[in-house]
């Protein structure tokens, strides 16, 4: 999902529980042609490949180091990738949506301890007039390959839903879709104790008390109608589910124009993945995107009470403009962006992908970051819009090596003691 913070993998946060008192992050979503999705989906025949092995490495033993970055997981020497890289489509995107990072990437400190914003200098000068026809080249020359930790790699996928939706309630659209709401509060607890810092919570005052904000089931009942907030209307409360998994999408309008809508806050409740609910219960055997929306239409009063148990619920804001948005500040680009840790992988660096499954094979440009999507060679691959990128992106899962791309002449430094 875009951060949005993503800013988060539709596959993994259905069946996945995000940390407690964690905040589900906007989705990422890209521009993509509006197109018709058929309901539930279906999910593509996956095409299988086979991954390059990972490399051998010694992980560091210091107890002093801290595992929760790149630097202290350990990090090796890839090999020379010049043969890696596939010539194609994805590698052309690739160099496009790089070339949108470089002016954040300069600038940016990077938690990973990998790179120094100067060390992109050279490659993204070259890559404001680098033609797109030879971006295999680019990348193999001013690149060289690192793998972090045993560089095994885990792979889902997001998209940007497209859904049936209305900016004014009517007949076939009643399902309401939520602005933020101004009396949800965001609190910093680091001012209160060094030992919360980075830790925010959410919720509402009551009277003197501050006290946690309506969860789903609230909402859904009614708690804030009649406030002025409803943004616009969904015609199908099942996909809307989706897109507030999502974080962001595509609502196709009566008269044919589209509203596209962005994640704006979230009422601070922790998120339950249904998908492990539903499997745990037996009540699919699965748990693709597809499966899950099927019994969920299937059985709509069972299915309603499924998804109020998860008790997060997300609002939006319209997106006028490019996007949707990565964690970059930059558009995130289908076929081209994935979210990744930025403790592990430096946002804005290529990523070079060989997986059990060939359609998310190559070069890609970590732009986002997910909720989901925490530790090494952890990755969520952006598919843009419609039908196709909604069956590829509901049924992904895939694993294999990673290895992040990194300036020629940064990995020397990491060598030294």
């Amino acid at each position: 999902m875009i951060h949005r913070q993503s800013g988060a993998a539709l596959l993994a946060a259905l069946l996945l529980s995000a940390c407690a008192g964690g905040v589900i992050p906007p989705s990422a979503g890209g521009p993509a042609q509006t197109r018709p999705t058929p309901p539930g989906g279906v999910a593509t025949r996956p095409v299988p490949a086979t991954p390059r092995p990972t490399l051998p490495v010694e992980l560091p033993t210091d107890p002093t180091l801290d595992k929760g970055s790149a630097i202290g997981l350990g990090v090796a020497r890839g090999p020379d990738i010049a043969s890696l890289i596939p010539s194609g489509e994805r590698s052309r995107q690739a160099l496009a949506a790089f070339r949108l990072s470089c002016p954040t990437l300069m600038r940016r400190t990077d938690q990973s301890g990998l790179t120094r914003g100067s060390d992109w200098n050279n490659s993204c000068a070259a890559a404001s007039s680098w033609p797109e026809a030879s971006a295999s080249e680019f990348f193999s020359r001013y690149f060289e390959a690192v793998q972090v930790g045993d560089g095994s790699a885990f792979v889902t996928g997001y998209y940007e839903p497209e859904i049936g939706g209305s900016r004014t309630r009517q007949p076939g659209y009643d399902v309401p879709i939520y602005r933020r709401p101004a009396d949800l509060i965001d609190v910093d607890l680091g001012q209160f104790s060094d030992s919360l810092k980075g830790r925010t919570i959410r919720g509402k005052v009551s009277g003197s008390k501050f006290i946690p904000y309506d969860e789903r089931s609230q909402i859904v009942a009614g708690s804030l109608a009649g406030r002025g907030l409803e943004l616009a209307w969904a015609a199908d409360p099942v996909e809307f589910f989706f897109l507030q998994v999502q974080g962001s999408g595509r609502l196709n309008l009566p008269d044919g124009s589209v509203m596209r809508i962005g994640y704006d806050g979230q009422n601070g409740r922790d998120y339950s993945g249904i998908g492990k609910l539903m499997k745990d219960r037996g009540l699919i055997q699965a748990g693709s995107m597809q499966d899950i929306m099927a019994y969920l239409r299937a059985n709509p009063v069972e299915g309603a009470a499924i998804m109020n148990e998860n008790r997060s619920f997300v609002f939006f804001r319209e997106l006028t403009g490019a996007g949707p948005l990565g964690a970059l500040g930059v558009a995130v680009t289908p076929e081209a962006t994935v979210a990744a840790d930025p403790k592990f992988v430096p946002l804005g660096a290529p990523v070079l992908l060989s997986l059990d499954r060939a359609e998310p094979n190559g070069i890609w440009i970590a732009q986002d970051t997910g909720g989901a999507i925490k530790g090494a060679n952890r990755f969520d691959s952006f598919w843009g819009a419609g039908a196709r990128a909604r069956a590829i992106a509901g049924g992904m899962s895939a694993r294999g090596s990673a290895l992040i791309l990194l300036p020629i002449g940064s990995t020397a430094r990491l060598a030294q003691p």
